[in-house]
């Protein structure tokens, strides 16, 4: 039997150039062991 697996994870990323709290909003997809990240272009502050 053949078994599949699906992972889906959003996390906070500091810019490089930025001084400030903002940081961007990323999504990390695995698919069978197989990560890719991608940005959803939002921006969050760290405290909230």
């Amino acid at each position: 039997m053949l078994e599949k697996s699906f992972g889906l994870l959003f996390f906070l990323k500091t810019a490089k150039n930025t001084k400030n709290s903002e940081k961007y909003i990323y999504a990390r997809i695995t698919v069978d062991g197989d990560s890719r990240e991608i940005s959803t272009k939002r921006i969050c502050e760290t405290h909230k």
